[in-house]
């Protein structure tokens, strides 16, 4: 029977949102996943743009090929916006990186949590 764990983003603290500073590949690390391919980490992430102009984000998902790897490409937040789901339930393991960068350093957050299943 499968082992559900509710687990913080291992890129955040205590649970804070993760400023984005990286503008370019590589991005910020948000998550490195579960090591080995008997479990996997179910993601969920949020993000909000603290700007007061729209900035742009792209989240990383287990590399940097683009467009291979690029889950999220040039998502568009407006000024001020909410938190938005931008990631829903998807999944990673084998220790592969989940990272984002976005159009300007330090006013893109993420937040999120991971559902870890052994």
């Amino acid at each position: 029977m499968a082992t559900f764990s509710r687990i913080l983003l291992s890129g955040s603290t205590n649970g804070q949102p993760i400023k984005v500073v990286a503008t370019a590949t590589p991005g910020t690390t948000l998550h490195t996943a579960v090591t080995g391919t008997s479990s996997f980490d179910e993601i969920y992430l949020w993000v909000t743009n603290t700007d007061t102009v729209t900035r742009t984000v792209t989240i990383e998902w287990g590399g940097t090929t683009d467009p291979d790897n690029l889950i999220t490409k040039t998502f568009s937040l407006s000024a001020n916006s909410p938190p938005y789901p931008i990631i829903t339930g998807i999944n990673l393991n084998n220790g592969l990186l989940v990272k984002a960068f976005a159009s300007a350093a330090n006013v893109v957050l993420m937040s999120g949590y991971v559902n870890r299943i052994s």
